[in-house]
């Protein structure tokens, strides 16, 4: 039997009805063993990059678009999304995905490689936000390369910060589970940054930057 917060949170998540083309990308995702972000957190990105007005957003982990596409839409028509990945079969799937929704491709770079490769490689300051779904045991790296990246102002988020319920089970001590948690205790702890866990998907960590 479903308990009321169970129903409550399963209420929370169909709020946010993906369309065909978000449909499709996801699909394709699965198939290729690209795991989405589920529609609430995709939600809440597109909120988050709209409320910033975010011009220039790094993903961490471009998969097969999904994310890309709720980043993109809340972004300003302008906007740049510049989108890191290792594994290149994704990123070809992603811009069929960005293609099919109308999204020109100078709207998107796609960097294959990692992120640890790459993040160093771009300019200190100069994004509105940036997201994180890669390798679970490299977050608190890319928190402190999301710091340096992010004007005054602009959002970090991340994405499996529930983990399928294994972040708040003491017992969890894998990699990924302890990893996550730590990421989560650094930014808490992180004077420059306000942060909100929200239960939406599998859970999605976002922090404003406040100082430098």
């Amino acid at each position: 039997m479903t308990s009321p917060v169970e129903a409550t949170l399963a209420y929370a998540e169909q709020f946010h009805q993906e369309d065909e083309i978000l449909h499709a990308a996801r699909q394709r995702g699965l198939e290729v063993g690209a795991t989405p972000i589920l529609p609430g957190g995709g939600a809440a990105l597109c909120f988050l990059a709209t409320a910033v007005n975010a011009k220039s957003v790094v993903e961490i982990g471009t998969g097969c678009g999904v994310s890309g596409l709720w980043l993109l839409r809340g972004m300003r028509t302008d906007g740049t999304l510049t989108s890191v990945d290792v594994e290149p079969e994704h990123q070809r799937l992603a811009r069929h995905a960005f293609a099919e929704a109308g999204f020109a491709g100078g709207r998107v770079r796609l960097i294959s490689g990692r992120a640890l490769d790459v993040l160093p490689r771009l300019s200190d300051g100069g994004y509105d936000m940036v997201f994180a779904d890669g390798a679970k045991q490299e977050y608190t790296d890319y928190l402190a390369e999301a710091v340096r990246l992010l004007r005054v102002g602009g959002i970090v988020a991340f994405d499996n910060m529930l983990w399928d319920n294994r972040v708040a089970d003491p017992a969890q001590r894998d990699s990924d589970t302890v990893a996550l948690r730590e990421v989560g205790k650094l930014v808490q702890s992180d004077e420059r940054l306000r942060s909100v866990l929200m239960p939406l998907g599998d859970g999605l960590l976002a922090a404003i930057k406040v100082a430098r």
